[in-house]
């Protein structure tokens, strides 16, 4: 009896053991910090949902030196984040990624401006110095600029861009006029800082037109090509969505795991709790899936920047419904 269940143990172990081996590998690079941005990919993560798929995903947090273009071109993650700005623009300069799914429905990007600096509307921006993210962040201003007919190279009467780093100083020490901020981060940033929403006027990109979309996932175009890629893909997109909606029905939750999940400990439990509440309106109504119109919109605001658009050439095969019909349905 006693050899017996050795034998019987020696077989669990070795199925267990079988099982753990069978999971497959996923890396994931975010676009930025461990934040509640990204909530839903921590939670599929605590929750176990990767695990119920028979994945094992590793997430990489993102910085300001870091582009998600340059990480899966040098074959260092197999999803990233990115903006469909940057993503295109990557594109059409010869790295060959597809947009798979697409979490953020909505625009959270705005450019938040002093009224104590003479802005009121767009057209008080010319002469002005307004503060821009870079590494593939600038293109939705470029492409707006471009739209108002403003020069961003500093020359009269356009813009003066400052290379805004990602916080909210140039605007609080008045280095510029506006500054670039998220709905759901660095203008509540402004916020804790002392300046009130009165002191404030606030462009949202969605209401300018120049809405492009944000924070989809994207994958080298050859490896689709893999059937095997393209079914842990499948079960990629569907955990992390599972935990995209988890978040959204749980946004005091989920930002508490985001904050579990924060090596640097530079986050706030306030901070992360209000951002997944912004975040989840941004996430709300969608199931992961691309919607052509959104995208056709975002290619036209790319490519309406007149003798110097972000994009040149309408984008063939930048995205596919492949990997989310399959995976919610």
């Amino acid at each position: 009896m006693k050899t017996m269940i050795k034998t019987l143990s020696a077989a669990a172990l070795g199925l267990a053991a079988s099982m753990a081996q069978a999971a497959d590998d996923v890396t994931l690079q975010l676009k930025w910090v461990t934040q509640a941005q990204f909530a839903g990919y921590y939670v599929a993560l605590d929750k176990g949902f990767y695990a119920e798929e028979d994945l094992n995903v590793t997430i990489k947090p993102g910085g300001p030196d870091i582009a998600p273009a340059q990480v899966i071109a040098g074959g260092g993650a197999d999803v990233v984040l990115d903006w469909m700005p940057s993503a295109l623009a990557s594109r059409e300069k010869g790295l060959p990624i597809v947009n798979i799914a697409q979490p953020f429905t909505s625009s959270g990007m705005m450019l938040t401006c002093r009224k104590d600096a003479g802005i009121a509307s767009p057209a008080d921006f010319a002469g002005k110095t307004l503060g821009v993210w870079f590494f593939g962040n600038e293109y939705p201003f470029l492409s707006w600029m471009s739209k108002l007919g403003l020069a961003t190279d500093g020359s009269d009467g356009g813009v003066t861009v400052l290379k805004q780093g990602f916080n909210v100083d140039p605007i609080l020490q008045g280095q510029a006029a506006c500054v670039s901020t998220m709905t759901y981060n660095e203008y509540w940033q402004i916020i804790d800082a002392g300046l009130t929403a009165d002191d404030l006027v606030v462009f949202k990109y969605e209401d300018q037109g120049v809405a492009t979309l944000e924070d989809g996932m994207y994958v080298m175009e050859e490896n689709l090509k893999d059937p095997a890629f393209e079914d842990k893909m499948v079960r990629f997109v569907r955990a992390s969505m599972k935990g995209w909606k988890w978040a959204e029905a749980n946004p005091d939750d989920a930002a508490m795991i985001v904050l579990d999940n924060d090596a640097s400990g530079a986050q706030t439990e306030e901070h992360q709790k209000r951002m997944m509440g912004e975040v989840a309106k941004l996430t709300a109504g969608g199931n992961g899936a691309l919607d052509p119109a959104a995208y056709e919109r975002t290619v036209g605001s790319l490519m309406s920047g007149g003798s110097d658009p972000v994009i040149s050439k309408m984008p063939e095969g930048a995205w596919t419904h492949a990997i989310t019909d399959k995976a919610l349905n």
